[in-house]
């Protein structure tokens, strides 16, 4: 367990596919006053030069991808726009934003949406600021080997933090491949 009190798992996975994921949940999301529930998107303990998963490492033996902010943002952009219609005109008072680093109290964090999913709103939902995904570039670009890594790890994290907004849990996104 976590200091935050969330199980942390780890699996060996390939390149450009899903990571070890938490979630912490509203105590009462039924309740006027409760609070966003933080869902974060976290990469894997880094691999060993073997492609072994460390144990107690805080580095990545391979070579890390380097891109600029700009064209990380622009990926990101990509990926929103890649989401069907449909589903974008259901997105509903959220923001999106990329960010260099994930915080210092999880340094291995893709990606992160901190709000009131749709399916926990009630009729008191209103005036309130907008729902928040943020991407992390410096994590992602270091887990990745290829342009197309990263192009494949952002549409993959961009899609988890959108399926958390619609309420969809982490198990549901495991068996449907984004987790």
């Amino acid at each position: 367990m976590s200091e935050t009190g969330m199980a942390e798992t780890r699996r060996p996975r390939t390149p450009a596919r899903s990571r070890r994921r938490y979630a912490e949940r509203a105590a009462d999301p039924g309740t006027p006053n409760a609070q966003p529930t933080p869902v974060r998107r976290a990469r894997p303990a880094p691999r060993t030069a073997y492609g072994l998963w460390s144990c107690g490492t805080a580095h990545y033996a391979g070579r890390v991808i380097e891109m600029s902010r700009p064209d990380f943002e622009l990926l990101v952009s990509e990926a929103l726009d890649q989401v069907p219609p449909e589903l974008a005109a259901l997105i509903d008072n959220v923001a999106v934003f990329v960010e260099d680093d994930a915080p210092a109290s999880d340094p291995h964090l893709l990606g992160i949406y901190e709000g009131i999913p749709l399916t926990e709103r009630g009729h008191y939902y209103g005036g309130v600021l907008p729902d928040r995904i943020t991407i992390y570039r410096n994590p992602t670009l270091s887990i990745c080997e290829t342009h197309e890594d990263v192009v494949d790890e952002v549409n993959i994290t961009v899609v988890h933090e959108i399926a958390h907004h619609f309420g969809i849990d982490d198990a549901r996104l495991h068996a449907l491949g984004y987790g």
